[in-house]
């Protein structure tokens, strides 16, 4: 049973590429039409639009979707210019963002750029930096920040956003020192897989066990209880492994051959929703029960065929 008090549930979809700027429009305009709260995207180099602009355009599309970068890499900008940006966007859309952040692990990203990758604990060190200060930009008032990767004087950040203090700031993670300032710092708490190889692999896939996940959001709840943070956080998770079908069986045993995992992986697996709406009104229902996720992200090619689950659940 899950400690995280139950919150209602908000749905949202993953975007990341586009043919076109209309096929954007519209897929954002659908979105809200079969009611999804927010739509997010990565934050790569890879084969994706970038994810600033993009979000503008969802945002200037519709008119009640909220838009989040799920999450941004702070090692990919300043934090103080993302914080500019993540503020103007949430003034030009009347407070619908979400501050998603990360300290980065996808390895080619890094060598494709030429960033330097440096070992976790220096980019979880800036990091923690970055969101300190995109916090005190967007709080009242100048500040300043002298720490070993950011020195920041007697900047005051304009716009400041209309959701106050700053808007509600996502953190994800699957390593027990994310995890820990996600619950100490974060309004939502996404529990991912393990990705310190700098890659989706096998010891990623290994991570996203139920039995893995009971630990990990049991870490969270621990660490926001001890710091009075238990009511406020809402919980999340992306699932991957989604297919809304009459062939559950089959369906599990081809993903489970695809990804070269056991069966019982995937039936277990917090990250696979797999069966018919009804199945999986259950089983959101369940999870939400007993870890907490009440906010659920799935990919595009979703969208349609789960919107009836959305239609149940949503706010509920």
């Amino acid at each position: 049973m899950s400690r995280f008090p139950v919150k209602p549930f908000r749905f949202g979809v993953q975007l990341s590429v586009s043919p076109d700027r209309n096929h954007w429009v519209e897929q954002a305009k659908k979105i809200e039409s079969l009611g999804y709260d927010i739509a997010t995207m990565p934050d790569h180099f890879g084969d994706q639009l970038a994810p600033v602009p993009a979000l503008q355009t969802i945002l200037d599309s519709t008119t009640t979707l909220r838009a989040s970068a799920l999450v941004f890499d702070n090692d990919y900008k300043h934090p103080v210019v993302l914080a500019k940006e993540l503020a103007t966007m949430d003034v030009l859309s009347d407070g619908r963002v979400e501050i998603g952040l990360g300290a980065g692990w996808m390895i080619s990203d890094y060598e494709q750029a030429g960033i330097q990758y440096d070992r976790p604990g220096v980019r979880i060190d800036r990091f923690v930096e970055g969101l300190h200060i995109i916090k005190s930009a967007m709080g009242e008032g100048p500040f300043s920040h002298e720490g070993e990767h950011y020195a920041i004087t007697d900047y005051n950040g304009f716009p400041k956003p209309v959701q106050g203090p700053h808007p509600p700031v996502i953190i994800g993670g699957g390593g027990k020192r994310v995890l820990t300032i996600a619950a100490q710092q974060a309004d939502i708490v996404g529990v991912n897989g393990s990705l310190h190889a700098g890659v989706i692999g096998p010891d990623a896939i290994a991570t996203m066990t139920g039995e893995v996940i009971t630990d990990k959001v049991a870490l969270v709840a621990d660490v926001a209880e001890a710091a009075g943070r238990l009511e406020h956080i809402e919980m999340n998770i992306r699932t991957f492994f989604v297919s809304v079908t009459d062939d559950r069986a089959g369906q599990v045993a081809g993903m489970a051959q695809m990804i070269g995992v056991e069966e019982s992986m995937i039936e277990e697996s917090p990250f696979a929703l797999i069966g018919s709406p009804d199945h999986m009104i259950e089983t959101i229902q369940a999870r939400r029960e007993q870890y907490g996720f009440s906010y659920v992200i799935v990919g595009p090619d979703e969208l349609e065929a789960f919107a009836p689950v959305v239609a149940a659940l949503a706010g509920k």
